[in-house]
C-alpha cells in the first residue's frame, strides 16, 4: 500500500473530527503545552503535518511552525486553517525532504513514524532530524508500545477498538515487525466504509539505537504529554531525543 495513495482526497475530507478522537481537547493540548515548552524561543518543525492538527494551535501559540507533508491533498485541508505565510508545508517524505531554516525542534506525533514501512526509513527519519535541528535540539516522538502481548500463539488479528458505529482491527506479520490498521466505519444503514494503513511497529529500545545512530541522546521518556510515568504496562510514550550542544 503506497502511502500517498492511502492519505488521499477522501481521507483528506474525512480526518478532522473537531472536538472529539484525536481532536479533542485533552488529547491536542498537552501535547501543544509540552511542545511549545520545548521549542523555546526557536522555530519547530512538524515531519507529517498533516491536515494541522498539533500545527495549528502550536503556530497560534506564538511558535514559529514550518510542515513537512507527502499528502498533497492534507496539505490542501490544512491551508482551509492556515495559509503559506502562516504554517509554510514543504510536500515530500519525511525520511529525506529538507525544509529550509534550523530549528530548535522536530516532532512527530501519534504514531506516524510507524508509518515508514522499513527499519532503514526510520533510521533516515532521524537522520533527517538532526540535519534539521541546532546544537541542542530536540526531537519527540509520539508513539505506541507494541501491542503483542495481546496476540496469542497462531492468531494473526487483534480487535483494537469496538465502538457502536466503529471497529479497529489490527492483522500482524511478526516476521517483518508490520501490523495493518483496519478501521470499519458503519452508518445507520449498516453500510461500511473499511480504512486500511500499514505500520511497522518499534519498541522503545529499537527507537533508542536509530536515535544513537543520528547523534541523538535520550533526554526523557514518559507515558504521556502530560509527563506520567512511563512503566511496563504503559501503552504509548512521548520520548525526547537532543543532539549535544557541541560536536567537540
Amino acid at each position: 500500500m503506497d502511502q500517498e495513495m492511502i492519505w488521499d482526497a477522501d481521507i483528506a475530507q474525512r480526518y478532522d473530527t473537531p472536538g472529539t478522537g484525536m481532536f479533542a481537547p485533552g488529547v491536542v493540548e498537552p501535547a501543544v503545552d509540552r511542545l511549545a515548552e520545548l521549542a523555546g524561543d526557536g522555530a519547530a518543525l512538524e515531519f507529517a503535518v498533516g491536515t494541522g492538527r498539533v500545527a495549528v494551535p502550536l503556530a497560534q501559540r506564538g511558535v514559529r511552525v514550518t510542515g513537512i507533508e507527502l499528502s498533497r491533498p492534507m496539505v490542501e485541508q490544512l491551508r482551509s486553517k492556515a495559509d503559506e505565510a502562516a504554517i509554510p508545508v514543504i510536500v515530500g517524505d519525511m525520511a529525506t525532504t529538507l525544509a529550509p531554516g534550523r530549528y530548535t525542534l522536530v516532532y512527530l506525533v501519534y504514531n506516524t513514524l510507524s508509518n515508514l514501512l522499513t527499519q532503514a526509513e526510520q533510521v533516515g527519519c532521524f537522520r533527517n532530524a538532526a540535519r534539521h535541528l541546532l546544537p541542542g535540539g530536540r526531537f519527540v516522538i509520539e508513539l505506541g508500545v507494541p501491542d503483542l502481548r495481546r496476540l496469542p500463539p497462531g492468531q494473526a488479528a487483534v480487535a483494537w477498538q469496538s465502538v457502536p458505529g466503529y471497529v479497529n482491527v489490527g492483522t500482524y506479520d511478526v516476521l517483518r515487525q508490520q501490523v495493518v490498521s483496519h478501521h470499519f466505519s458503519f452508518d445507520d444503514t449498516g453500510q461500511a466504509r473499511l480504512f486500511r494503513s500499514p505500520h511497522r511497529y518499534v519498541w522503545p529500545a529499537e527507537l533508542d539505537l536509530m536515535a544513537q545512530l543520528a547523534g541523538f541522546e535520550l533526554e526523557s521518556r514518559h507515558a504521556d504529554w502530560a509527563g506520567a510515568e512511563f512503566t511496563a504496562e504503559s501503552r504509548s510514550h512521548v520520548s525526547v531525543y537532543r543532539l549535544p550542544l557541541s560536536t567537540q
